[in-house]
C-alpha cells in the first residue's frame, strides 16, 4: 500500500508547487465569477474528519460513502449506490465507485474505507467521533471495491453514519492519537476542493479539484475569512468586501440589500434547556411539566430570532416527515403550569417564589458566555419561569467549565442532524448514553417507554413501522419531559445576488457556516451569464 502511493505523492507535490505560482490571487470584491470570498464566524480547530471536522458530511476536502442531498435523504458519493443490509440490520455492504483519486493523486480503494472506520473506533487513535460509532464491531474489505460493516446491534440508521470523510490508509498507518496527525492542518481527501493555504486566525483558501470524480467545480477558488464578531462581518459585507457570510437573523435582514439577498434556512438545529435530573427542583416531574407549559416559544422566536424559527417540543422537527408527531407538544399555558405546581405542593412564598418542604424552587441555568443567542434564550426562559414562581439564576461560562457543573445545573444546549431521527433523538433522550459523553443526555433523563420506542426504531428497517416507533417515543416524552425544548432555529445568511446560479436551500444540521449555508453544494454552482 505504501508503494502504490509513493509516485503519486511525488507527482502531486510537483504539480502543486508549479501551479501555486501561475495565477495571481483575485482581490476582494473584484467581481471574478470564478472565485468567491466568504466570511465565517467560526474557525475549525482541525480539518481531520476523525476529530469531528465535517461531522455531517459537508466538508469540501472530503467525501463520505454517502452524502446528504440537502433535504431529507442520503445519496451515493464514494459508494455506487445505497448500502445493502441483511434482514437483521447488523451487516451492511457497500460497493465503491471506481476511478476515484485522493488529492495526492493516489487511488481510493476499500482499504482506505476500512482504515478510516477502524480508526474511528480504535481507542489508540483517540478519535473524538468514536462515540458516534459505538455500534460498529468491525469493518473489512471483501475486495478492492467492496466493504462490509459488521455491527454489534441491529441498527437501521447505519446509512447516516456513512457520511464520514474517507482518508488515505497511509495517514493512519500508525495506531497513535490523532492530535498530531498531518490531516489536522493538511487534509488529503477526495472532495471537490483541496486546501491551498490556511493562515490560522485569519483565512483559508481552497482551490477546485480539477480531477474530482463528480466533475471539476466551476468556482475555482474559495477564500474564507475568519471574523468572529457578527457586527464586524456585517459591516465588511455591507461595504462589498465579501460575497457572503452567516449572521444572526435580525442582523442579516439589516444588511441583505444593494446587490445582496438574505436567506433563512430551515434546520434540525434545536435549542433546549437541559435540566439536571437529580436536582431537587429541576428534577421534579411537576416542575419540568410546568416549565414546558410556561415558556412562550412563539414569543421567543419572534423577539429573539425575528420570527425565523419554529417551536420545538421534542428533538424531532417537522422536516422529518412521518417521524414527526404533531400532537407531541406543549401549549403555552402559564395558568395550567401554576395549577400543576400547586397540586404538587410547590406553593408561592411572600416573594412569589414557590417552595415545598423547605426547598425553594430555584436552580441555575448555564449558557456559553460567547453565544449571545443562548444568553438571550436563557434570559427569556428565566423570565417565563419566574412568572410561575420558579427562580432561575443564569451563569455565562466558558465551555471548559461545563462538565463539572452538569450534575447540578441546567444548560442551554443546541444540536441536530436532519439525516435520520436516531442521531437526532437517541443521544438526547436514551438512558443508555448517560455518562458516554459530556453532552449525551446530560440531565440523566430516564424514561423506560421512551427508551423502548427508540430501541425498536433503530432496529426496524421498514420505514413506516420505524416512523411509528419515533412517534411513540415523542408521545411518551411529552407525558414526562426531561428537558425544555424551545426552538428549531433557522440559520441566516447574506449572499451576493445575481453572480452565480446553483443555490438550493437545504435543511441544515446544528453545524453551519460556510461549509453549509447557501454554499453546501458550491461544487455545483456556475457563474451566471
Amino acid at each position: 500500500m505504501l508503494n502504490r502511493r509513493a509516485s503519486f505523492v511525488a507527482a502531486a507535490v510537483v504539480l502543486g508547487l508549479s501551479g501555486a505560482g501561475c495565477a495571481a490571487p483575485s482581490a476582494p470584491g473584484s467581481g471574478d465569477p470564478g472565485s468567491m470570498l466568504l466570511a465565517d464566524g467560526f474557525e475549525p480547530e482541525s480539518l481531520n474528519p476523525l476529530l469531528g471536522y465535517g461531522a455531517e458530511g459537508a466538508a469540501k476536502f472530503y467525501d463520505g460513502l454517502l452524502a446528504f442531498d440537502g433535504r431529507a435523504a442520503l445519496r451515493p458519493a464514494l459508494a455506487t449506490g445505497a448500502p445493502q443490509s441483511t434482514m437483521d440490520a447488523k451487516t451492511w455492504t457497500v460497493q465503491l465507485r471506481d476511478g476515484v483519486r485522493f488529492h495526492d493523486g493516489t487511488p481510493l480503494d476499500a482499504e482506505d474505507v476500512v482504515a478510516t472506520y477502524r480508526a474511528a473506533i480504535d481507542p489508540a487513535y483517540a478519535a473524538t467521533v468514536s462515540s458516534e460509532f459505538d455500534m460498529l464491531a468491525d469493518v473489512r474489505a471483501l475486495d478492492p471495491h467492496t466493504v462490509r460493516f459488521d455491527l454489534k446491534i441491529p441498527y437501521a440508521a447505519w446509512p447516516s453514519k456513512l457520511v464520514l470523510g474517507i482518508v488515505p490508509s497511509e495517514q493512519l498507518a500508525e495506531p497513535e492519537p490523532l492530535e498530531n496527525s498531518g490531516l489536522n492542518t493538511k487534509p488529503v481527501g477526495t472532495g471537490p476542493y483541496r486546501l491551498v493555504e490556511w493562515r490560522q486566525g485569519d483565512q483559508m483558501t481552497w482551490e477546485a479539484n480539477r480531477d474530482y470524480w463528480g466533475g471539476a467545480p466551476a468556482i475555482g477558488k474559495v477564500t474564507v475569512v475568519f471574523a468572529k464578531d457578527d457586527n464586524t462581518r456585517a459591516q465588511r459585507l455591507a461595504a462589498g468586501e465579501f460575497d457572503g457570510t452567516v449572521l444572526p437573523p435580525v442582523l442579516a435582514e439589516s444588511v441583505g440589500r444593494d446587490g445582496y439577498r438574505t436567506v433563512h434556512h430551515s434546520t434540525a438545529d434545536y435549542r433546549t434547556i437541559a435540566l439536571p435530573g437529580t436536582h431537587p427542583v429541576a428534577g421534579d416531574r411537576a416542575v419540568r411539566q410546568a416549565l414546558n407549559l410556561a415558556v412562550n416559544r412563539d414569543g421567543m422566536i419572534l423577539a429573539l430570532l425575528g420570527g425565523h424559527g419554529k417551536p420545538a417540543h421534542t428533538p424531532i422537527p417537522e422536516s422529518m416527515g412521518a417521524n414527526y408527531e404533531p400532537t407531541a407538544r406543549f401549549d403555552f399555558d402559564p395558568r395550567r403550569a401554576g395549577q400543576l405546581l400547586d397540586d404538587a405542593g410547590w406553593l408561592p412564598g411572600a416573594d412569589g417564589i414557590r417552595a415545598r418542604g423547605g426547598t425553594r424552587a430555584q436552580f441555575t441555568v448555564l449558557y456559553f458566555a460567547d453565544d449571545s443567542l443562548r444568553k438571550d434564550l436563557a434570559s427569556a426562559f428565566a423570565s417565563d419561569a419566574k412568572a410561575i414562581g420558579i427562580q432561575v439564576e443564569l451563569a455565562g461560562v466558558d465551555r471548559s467549565a461545563v462538565p463539572a457543573r452538569l450534575a447540578t445545573d441546567g444548560i442551554v444546549l443546541g444540536g441536530g442532524n436532519p439525516m435520520d431521527p436516531d442521531p437526532q433523538a437517541y443521544t438526547s433522550l436514551h438512558s443508555s448514553v448517560i455518562g458516554t459523553g459530556t453532552y449525551n443526555n446530560p440531565g440523566q433523563y430516564r424514561n423506560a417507554e421512551v427508551d423502548a420506542a427508540l430501541d425498536r426504531a433503530r432496529q426496524e428497517l421498514d420505514p413506516a413501522r420505524r416512523a411509528e416507533f419515533y412517534r411513540q417515543a415523542q408521545r411518551a416524552y411529552v407525558a414526562d419531559p426531561g428537558l425544555v425544548y424551545l426552538a428549531f432555529i433557522d440559520h441566516s445568511y447574506v449572499m451576493r445576488d445575481g453572480k452565480w446560479s446553483g443555490y438550493q436551500p437545504p435543511v441544515e444540521p446544528h453545524t453551519h457556516g460556510t461549509t453549509w449555508g447557501p454554499w453546501w453544494n458550491i461544487e455545483s454552482w456556475k457563474p451566471q451569464a
